[in-house]
């Protein structure tokens, strides 16, 4: 298993920092999943992470950055907008797709000429980002396509020793990936939702974001299954999932149940696991929970469908893309 190093250790912080520099992959908190770093200017330690989440090479990764300043040094062409955002909501859970430097290592983007750029809300990751003076490829810190991490105990379950360090920050506080905006355009467009609303963004720039199309630069989420657990998946609404639920016999195969509703005198084997009535509650605990359900060795997953209301819309969307997929395998032993 990897050396979980603590977040609360200036020393442990400092030796995050010096891998990251000499090539290595740390898996690091932030404030929406834990990420799998390597220093985006280094190619070869970029591919590291590819090799060890099994991404496709055309799947664009977002560099984190210790400070807006940086901005300059990984993007070009910035346009005034960018550092308005910026000086809003970073660090925070908002990445900008901005044109990228030419010297900027072409596997950090998928071969794009654009670059997902943010400055993440974490202590622990602004201090190796800083430390390690550098930009940081940091994808989510799991094999791909498959739930992401809010722990570092889920990175050590799932990547091993893929990695050669886990920088232990607590559980994340926001739970679910950043919002992306596309800059790179005519006009900004929403290409993945998150804690950052279209609303909050309408609110500063005067125009509500637009959602993306097929011209649209590659960026990670898009994909029309992500976010899978091992366990299929459906989603239904309150009434269906209470129907299928009552149907139930104690002979049916264990299924597991994500409500927001209290668990009702059912037969059958239910794994029920009740779930906040709030947006950014739900989404804080949601990969956890699907962790849990797959934990519980379940044939199957039901999942109460959330409101279909704005504040929802990044809850929605993972819920989507994790019901729109067959089962990921279980990565090989590492």
């Amino acid at each position: 298993m990897s050396p979980v190093l603590s977040g609360e250790s200036p020393q442990d912080i400092a030796q995050a920092a010096k891998i990251l520099r000499g090539g290595g992959l740390v898996a690091l908190p932030t404030e929406t999943v834990y990420g799998l770093g390597a220093d985006a200017a280094n190619e070869h330690a970029v591919r590291r992470i590819f090799a060890a989440k099994g991404r496709p090479a055309d799947h664009p990764l977002i560099v984190h950055l210790g400070r807006t300043a940086d901005l300059e040094r990984w993007a070009r062409e910035i346009p005034p907008l960018a550092w308005r955002l910026a000086e809003r909501f970073w660090p925070g859970p908002l990445t900008l797709i901005l044109k990228r430097n030419p010297d900027v290592p072409a596997v950090v983007t998928g071969g794009q000429a654009t670059i997902g750029l943010r400055v993440p809300a974490h202590p622990v990751a602004l201090a190796v980002l800083q430390a390690a003076e550098t930009g940081v490829a940091a994808p989510s810190a799991n094999r791909f396509g498959r739930v992401s991490p809010t722990t570092a105990e889920h990175v050590a379950a799932e990547l091993g020793t893929a990695v050669d360090a886990i920088l232990d920050g607590g559980p994340c506080s926001v739970g679910l990936e950043s919002t992306i905006l596309d800059l790179s355009g005519n006009s900004p467009q929403i290409l993945r939702p998150g804690a950052i609303t279209a609303a909050a963004i309408a609110e500063l720039i005067g125009e509500t974001p637009g959602s993306g199309g097929a011209s649209s630069p590659r960026v990670p989420g898009r994909l029309p299954s992500h976010y899978a657990p091992q366990t299929p998946l459906r989603l239904l609404d309150r009434q269906a999932l209470a129907a299928a639920v009552e149907q139930l016999s104690p002979s049916d195969p264990a299924i597991a149940v994500l409500s927001m509703q209290p668990p009702p005198a059912t037969a059958g084997q239910v794994q029920w696991l009740e779930m906040p009535e709030d947006a950014e509650a739900y989404g804080r605990r949601l990969y956890a929970r699907l962790r849990e359900a797959d934990a519980a060795g379940c044939q199957s997953m039901l999942v109460e469908r959330p409101p279909a209301t704005p504040q929802w819309d990044a809850v929605q969307d993972r819920l989507r893309r994790a019901a729109a997929t067959e089962p990921h395998p279980s990565p090989p032993p590492r």
